[in-house]
């Protein structure tokens, strides 16, 4: 039997050979490990190179439209652009993301200005090509936001974009609220600008999916949207503003009374259950929005000065032969018979002297028999639950 000493002294040379072994093993995969990091490190930076090299890429790609729209030949003599903003791009290419779905279906009867009607709604229906959902993601969350569109029934836009050598900016238009008077466009928000480009607040109701379901709106059905912004009051609202004189007279464009008819009101609910994909859940409140819309003469200065027929596509016809008469109750009304057009109804009113308005009759405009693709109440009633709008 060997002696106990030398088993001790084979005991720790087999330990020490153990320990040695398990330091090289060690020893070698950090070594691996570390050879490992360098290589995804250097395949970061190659990414992170690669990623840069196309940004850039796309800036010089950008900068070189740019540069070749601001170098194309001016149109006429008179089109020429000064040296000194010669180098200035001459557009940017913009595309809507987004199209309004609206209660107003034409120009005539939009309010001038956002908010002013509170049951005004609209829905924003965005391109999914353009717009992901996860875009919107937080829009609900604020009260209001800013939308930024294109003033597209513009009559002057075909000059203004396929002959700009023949479109003449007025530098002067006529405002409502002085009655005809004139003043600069750039100190008034009307729609015929340098560029025909749209500022709105409006009322956050409910955000679902591609669509945004807004009110307070002043916006006609199909306007090209081209951004949304939130509304934030810290920044957005400005304490102490002032405003012209002119914009502060109380009840400028108000009007005195509004009557409906007992045949408006008969016929009213019959129409608005055929505009199946109405915005409203009832033709009692869609009676309230035509008497917040007529609560301002919504006429044109024009029509206010010299009263004359309206047709149902909301041009002027000055060979008016209606013989003027009073309603049920006695009042005076005017010869002249106006018409609003609502979520696809015809509403037709006169409105006198007095600025006393009667509203007459209502009658469902051709195609209006349930648009599909409208996002109306039905769609957006389980959204919002009930006492929301």
């Amino acid at each position: 039997m060997a002696p106990p000493h030398s088993l001790a002294a084979a005991a720790l040379a087999a330990t020490t050979a153990a320990i040695a072994l398990s330091s090289l093993l060690y020893r070698r995969k950090c070594g691996r490990l570390a050879a490992r990091v360098q290589e995804l490190e250097a395949a970061l930076a190659a990414a992170g190179e690669k990623a840069a090299s196309e940004r850039r890429g796309r800036v010089r790609a950008q900068q070189s439209l740019r540069k070749a729209l601001s170098e194309q030949e001016p149109r006429s003599d008179e089109a020429r652009p000064p040296k000194a903003a010669a180098a200035a791009p001459a557009s940017y290419p913009m595309a809507p993301i987004g199209t309004v779905q609206s209660c107003f279906s034409t120009r005539n009867g939009t309010p001038r200005q956002p908010l002013v009607v509170t049951l005004a709604r609209a829905t924003v229906a965005l391109d999914p090509a353009r717009v992901p959902a996860a875009a919107l993601e937080g829009l609900a969350s604020y009260s209001h936001c800013w939308i930024i569109y294109v003033f597209h029934l513009n009559t002057d836009l075909d000059k203004m974009w396929k002959d700009p050598a023949r479109s003449k900016l007025k530098a002067k238009v006529r405002v409502p609220r002085l009655k005809g008077g004139k003043m600069g466009v750039l100190a008034t928000r009307s729609p015929h600008r340098p560029n025909p480009i749209g500022l709105s607040v409006a009322k956050v109701e409910a955000v679902d999916g591609h669509a945004v379901l807004l009110s307070g709106v002043d916006l006609v059905d199909g306007t090209p949207v081209l951004d949304m912004k939130p509304y934030l009051p810290y920044s957005d609202s400005v304490k102490g503003a002032a405003v012209p004189s002119w914009l502060e007279v109380d009840g400028a464009l108000g009007v005195e009374s509004i009557h409906f008819s007992e045949h408006f009101i008969s016929v009213l609910p019959t129409c608005w259950m055929h505009a199946k994909q109405s915005l409203y859940a009832s033709a009692d409140e869609f009676q309230d929005l035509i008497k917040q819309v007529l609560s301002w003469d919504i006429r044109s200065i024009s029509q206010r000065i010299r009263p004359h027929q309206v047709n149902t596509q909301g041009n002027a016809d000055d060979h008016c032969s209606e013989e003027a008469g009073e309603d049920h109750e006695g009042r005076a009304c005017s010869g002249v018979v106006y018409h609003l057009h609502l979520e696809g109804i015809d509403v037709s009113y006169r409105i006198d002297q007095g600025s006393n308005i009667v509203v007459e009759d209502a009658t469902l405009l051709p195609g209006a028999m349930g648009n599909q693709n409208r996002h109306g109440y039905s769609a957006w009633r389980d959204k919002l639950g009930s006492g929301i709008l």
